[in-house]
């Protein structure tokens, strides 16, 4: 059953005018009149919605009870994941909610080829924002993962909550994830950008109590890293 996101209450046994977008993939789908479809505003529930009337520039739907269903993890997973080029953020971002995580920070560090600020940093948080939403969408989450404003390096370790377990993926001190105890529930996870990080960034990192994370002797790439490290914590800790 097609899925969408509206961001505006949603109540049962209420007939709704759907937004353009909305309108736009019904019409593509090929959607008839007494079609089912699902809706959800990302506060956990969703609902049934059966489609009344149907053209180019309108849609209008009757929606049934609202169904509170948890596809979350119980690991709460905040990927630190430094600004990659190319389609490769876009990537990580939705094969991310996809596994489970509750939450993206985008920073800049020192390697980063994409450097953003000001206003051009709000488009594109703002676009990375409706990727995460097209996947939960496709995967079936209903609580959308927020993406956060980016941060540089330097003022993501100055805010850095001592409660929650910090990795950092280096080969440098690094440690397998089985050796971590006791199993963690709060987890930021940090994974740099194509080049790496720098030694500076890894010794400040180290001295503001992150610990270092291998998946092997094998040097991954950003995309890789981020994703093959969030699927094995959800094997060993969450809902693998």
């Amino acid at each position: 059953m097609p899925r969408f996101y509206l961001s505006q209450p949603l109540n049962s046994h209420t007939e709704l005018t759907l937004p353009e977008n909305i309108v736009r993939h019904i019409y593509v789908l090929r959607l008839k009149i007494g079609e089912e479809i699902t809706l959800f505003n990302g506060n956990g529930n969703e609902f049934t919605a059966t489609l009344q009337e149907i053209n180019k520039r309108q849609a209008t739907c009757f929606v049934q009870e609202a169904r509170y269903i948890n596809r979350e993890s119980p690991l709460n997973i905040t990927l630190v994941q430094a600004i990659s080029s190319g389609e490769r953020m876009d990537f990580t971002l939705q094969k991310g909610v996809e596994l489970g995580v509750k939450t993206f920070l985008p920073i800049i560090s020192e390697r980063c080829v994409v450097k953003l600020s000001g206003e051009r940093a709000e488009k594109r948080v703002a676009r990375w924002q409706e990727i995460v939403i097209a996947a939960c969408e496709q995967s079936g989450r209903n609580i959308v993962p927020k993406v956060l404003p980016i941060i540089t390096f330097k003022d993501y370790l100055k805010q850095i909550d001592k409660k929650n377990l910090h990795l950092i993926m280096s080969l440098n001190r690094a440690q397998k994830l089985r050796d971590f105890t006791p199993l963690p529930e709060n987890i930021d996870l940090m994974i740099g950008p194509e080049g790496g990080w720098t030694t500076a960034e890894e010794n400040a990192a180290f001295a503001a109590g992150v610990q270092s994370l291998t998946l092997g002797q094998r040097i991954l790439r950003t995309e890789t890293a981020s994703l093959a490290a969030v699927a094995a914590m959800q094997t060993l800790w969450g809902d693998f």
